[in-house]
């Protein structure tokens, strides 16, 4: 049976350093979770904590509601029945892939370690490898083995840290949707940590966002996207630029491409200067537009462009745009705004210029 997870205002420290402070989250059984940030925000440390690696100075891990980790108190990462998925595979290179996946399996008796054994190695599509030694096999191979022998033991949750990092990305992005499949297919809950927005979206019904040992949003991935609660989390997923605004009287928002309502509650005082985040997919190219833009720059992206453009106000804006229209670097287009909510901010800084 797969379990719940609670990290409850957990605190932790190395040599007196703090690398999470107060972090909180809760995932229910059968969900998979993701902790994404860049490297030294503190979510492999929130990991090592919930299997048992770590201490914690404040706060609680809990399992189905039984504490497992607090101060002063430490279940032994065996006895909590946590599988875990490491970044470099950790194969025993002398065991054939069968015997790696049976490794977890040792007091079983023969017959049932090999029926979980070959279940196993049918879900993750290496059916006739078994007899084969992990070097014999590609990186992505050696993964879903890693996977498999992490999951013969029927963990209740299982752990994976930075699991496709050593992949290609073409090899990370199909591992990643397959691994879901698994995880889903067994329902196993499941925490894993990375700095790879694709690989947080491919696998996670939920994504927490951390920055400076601290959770700055724990939202679904579309959420995350179309609705950052912070700053940071604006800037740090997915690609956008930020075009100053004022906000007038009745409470919509200013900007250079038209005026429009915010969504922000409670509403922002009249006069108060904002950074409207604008993404790719919120400028359409539209040759009937009155409104026009100079492409700075084009990323070409197989079935679509990835448009630089500036406006005529100086602002700068990303439109993605299917690659039938090529469209040279100085030449002028037409734009479209279409925003189905504003997400705005106090301005980064003061005197920022409002629309013309």
């Amino acid at each position: 049976m797969s379990a719940k997870l609670d990290f409850l205002d957990v605190t932790h420290a190395y040599d007196s350093t703090p690398v999470l402070n107060g972090v909180s989250f809760s995932v229910g059984s059968g969900m998979i979770a993701c902790l994404l940030g860049a490297s030294g925000c503190g979510k492999t440390t929130a990991l090592r904590c919930v299997a048992g690696f770590e201490p914690i100075l404040k706060g609680a891990v809990l399992l189905d509601d039984a504490v497992m980790s607090a101060p002063g108190v430490s279940v032994p990462t065996e006895q909590r029945k946590i599988g875990v998925v490491f970044q470099d595979y950790a194969l025993f290179p002398h065991l054939t892939v069968a015997g790696n996946i049976s490794f977890g399996l040792r007091t079983e008796p023969k017959a049932t370690r090999d029926r979980r054994v070959g279940e196993l190695l049918d879900i993750i599509g290496l059916t006739n490898l078994g007899r084969k030694y992990p070097q014999e096999l590609s990186g992505g191979q050696q993964q879903r083995v890693a996977l498999a022998r992490a999951l013969a033991p029927r963990p209740r949750l299982l752990l994976l840290d930075e699991p496709f990092s050593n992949l290609d990305v073409d090899m990370r992005e199909r591992l990643s949707v397959e691994v879901r499949e698994i995880l889903k297919r067994e329902n196993i809950t499941a925490v894993m940590v990375t700095h790879d927005q694709n690989e947080a979206f491919n696998i996670a019904d939920v994504i927490g966002i951390m920055h400076r040992g601290q959770i700055e949003q724990w939202d679904p991935p579309y959420q995350l996207y179309h609705e950052p609660k912070t700053r940071y989390a604006a800037d740090f997923i997915g690609q956008g630029h930020f075009l100053p605004g004022r906000v007038l009287a009745d409470g919509r928002v200013e900007l250079e491409l038209g005026v429009f309502q915010q969504d922000q509650t409670p509403a922002w005082p009249a006069g108060t200067l904002v950074d409207v985040l604008l993404r790719p997919d919120d400028i359409l190219h539209d040759d009937a537009s009155p409104l026009k833009a100079t492409v700075m720059h084009r990323a070409f992206r197989g079935a679509a462009f990835l448009y630089t453009l500036r406006l005529d106000g100086s602002g700068t804006v990303y439109s993605l745009v299917p690659s039938h229209h090529n469209h040279a670097i100085g030449e002028k287009i037409g734009i479209r705004l279409e925003l189905d909510h504003l997400v705005a901010f106090p301005a980064a800084a003061e005197g920022a210029a409002p629309p013309a």
